[in-house]
């Protein structure tokens, strides 16, 4: 039997290792911090989606911050390869394109990829669409995924401070 004093030490132990860890994985996904590294940016999700046509069909787009700093990542497919096409802020422009390698990367592209295969609405005109639908929102995330065999996208939407998720059909 566990002394109840060990008992007791173990689980405030865990608990403020599990507090830590969930902070680093929240602050890496904190939507304030989006939101405020989103103000002053011009260059939308759909520029981003637009550039990045020459490395590929585009087959999901986000705003992240990844390494304390702000980035429109975009994956694209180009014949059986997949690519994370990384979007200049500033210009609008691909500053650079890698080949997707990390094993769970490469499953959601490979999910995403085959969501787009079925779409007849390119993620465009759905990150459009679901922005006009929602006024004064801006199109800051946009991920495909298929439904009952139809093609949907998630789209991540942002005004201000407010995130806001609506589905688009894509069939």
């Amino acid at each position: 039997m566990i002394p109840i004093k060990s008992l007791l030490l173990f689980v405030a132990v865990f608990s403020l290792f599990s507090a830590g860890a969930g902070g680093l994985r929240a602050e890496e996904g904190d939507p304030a911090a989006l939101a405020a590294a989103l103000k002053n940016t011009k260059v939308t999700l759909q520029q981003g989606l637009k550039a990045s046509e020459r490395q590929g069909k585009p087959i999901s787009a986000k705003f992240e911050i990844e390494h304390g700093k702000l980035q429109l990542s975009v994956y694209t497919k180009k014949g059986k390869d997949f690519f994370e096409a990384i979007v200049d802020l500033k210009t609008g422009a691909v500053a650079k394109a890698e080949k997707i390698s990390d094993a769970g990367d490469y499953k959601e592209a490979e999910e995403q990829s085959a969501a787009m295969a079925k779409a007849k609405v390119s993620l465009v005109s759905a990150a459009d669409s679901a922005a006009k639908a929602n006024a004064g929102f801006r199109a800051v995330g946009i991920t495909p995924e298929l439904k009952d065999g139809h093609p949907t996208a998630e789209v991540n939407l942002l005004q201000g401070t407010t995130f806001k998720k609506v589905a688009a059909k894509l069939d």
